[in-house]
């Protein structure tokens, strides 16, 4: 197959053939993607020789029960598959919550009114300058009794107005990101405020928004964890339960990472195929 040179600059050269395949992209992907198994490697390596060093006895073959048992043909899912559902539920809420404070917080900050700004400005100091720990047990032992709602209500809201605090920053700089110009064009086209903002400004500051809102629901899903503390069954909650009853810390810790892992990546993947296509759109 014959190749060809490009015309770039000899800094930037790449060889492709004829078929249009970049020789030195693939050669750098693999160069990639052996450094991070090379990584992985070492990383399994040293965790092992620590057990080894331990003493630890590995159990990996009692793990099955935590996701399933089949009894009678009958499907029961185990106490991680359970905590797992838990965990995604919390953050799904939360998640929805969160943004939606965060829209409402970022155009209270943008608005004319005074009120509206000091309002906003109070709770994003008063949320961001706290612990999260500190702010789960006002809502958990504060504000639960007095309106009543349960333990995972009172870890929902928790992270819901944490989260949303971070969420109103990074929506009032994308909103800010759009070029001043889109706002002429339409008052020009006599446009209010409500259709200027739905029409143009939020459309075009989505792509702003998309990737630091990713890592904060990114966040959000670690975060959830915290509420292990009160007692909230979710993974975490889960994964201290069936320690406590078989010892197996190191494999449960493995496995709930591991689930924590899966996904936040499957979450990235999503959002990024979404990016994608709001860019074809464009």
């Amino acid at each position: 197959m014959r190749g060809y040179v490009s015309q770039a600059t000899p800094r930037n050269r790449r060889i492709r053939d004829d078929t249009g395949f970049d020789l030195g992209q693939f050669a750098r992907t693999l160069t990639q993607v052996g450094q991070a198994v090379l990584v992985f490697f070492i990383i399994g390596y040293l965790i092992w020789r620590g057990a080894q060093a331990m003493e630890y006895n590995w159990q990996w073959y009692r793990i099955e029960p935590f996701f399933y048992r089949v009894i009678d043909g009958e499907t029961i899912w185990g106490p991680l598959v359970r905590g797992l559902v838990q965990t995604l539920k919390l953050a799904g809420i939360a998640g929805v919550i969160a943004i939606l404070i965060g829209f409402a917080t970022a155009f209270a900050r943008l608005s004319s009114s005074i009120s509206g700004r000091v309002i906003a400005t109070t709770y994003l100091e008063a949320v961001r300058n706290t612990p999260l720990l500190v702010q789960l047990f006002l809502f958990y032992f504060v504000l639960a009794p007095i309106f009543g709602i349960d333990r995972f209500w009172a870890g929902v809201l928790c992270l819901s107005f944490f989260e949303g605090s971070f969420a109103a920053e990074i929506i009032r700089g994308g909103i800010l990101g759009v070029d001043k110009g889109q706002y002429e064009g339409g008052d020009a086209i006599g446009l209010n405020k409500v259709d200027k903002y739905r029409f143009i400004i939020i459309p075009q500051s989505l792509p702003l928004i998309l990737p630091p809102l990713t890592g904060l629901l990114i966040s959000l899903i670690k975060h959830s964890a915290i509420v292990s503390v009160i007692a909230v069954s979710e993974l975490t909650t889960a994964g201290l339960n069936l320690i406590a009853d078989t010892f197996m810390a190191f494999e449960i810790w493995f496995l709930v990472a591991g689930m924590y892992l899966a996904v936040t990546i499957t979450l990235s993947i999503g959002v990024s195929l979404f990016e994608r296509t709001l860019q074809k759109g464009r």
